[in-house]
């Protein structure tokens, strides 16, 4: 699929927005109970990140995780960011 179709499956994802700096990546805050939640969260991802070899760009205020996705080497937004979102989102449902 070309970016642009992956960006508009981002859209149908809730809570991800496009950031504002002008490229296209998407952003999502994810806010836990705790630091020990978030920071458990933040280790799933890693994992998998480390797994498909896709790493995200992120922050983690205490119990705040913000998540940037965008594939840099190919300018846009792909299916490893797609499907890290996925991920995230099924991880996040673990917290709630």
């Amino acid at each position: 699929m070309e970016c642009e179709d992956f960006s508009q499956k981002f859209q149908e994802i809730n809570g991800w927005e496009k950031t504002s700096d002008g490229r296209e990546a998407y952003r999502k805050q994810f806010k836990f109970k705790d630091f020990k939640q978030a920071f458990s969260f933040m280790t799933s991802i890693a994992m998998k990140a480390e797994q498909i070899n896709h790493h995200p760009e992120w922050e983690n205020v205490y119990n705040k995780v913000t998540i940037t996705l965008t594939t840099h080497d190919k300018g846009g937004i792909t299916e490893l960011d797609y499907d890290m979102a996925l991920f995230a989102e099924s991880c996040f449902k673990n917290y709630i």
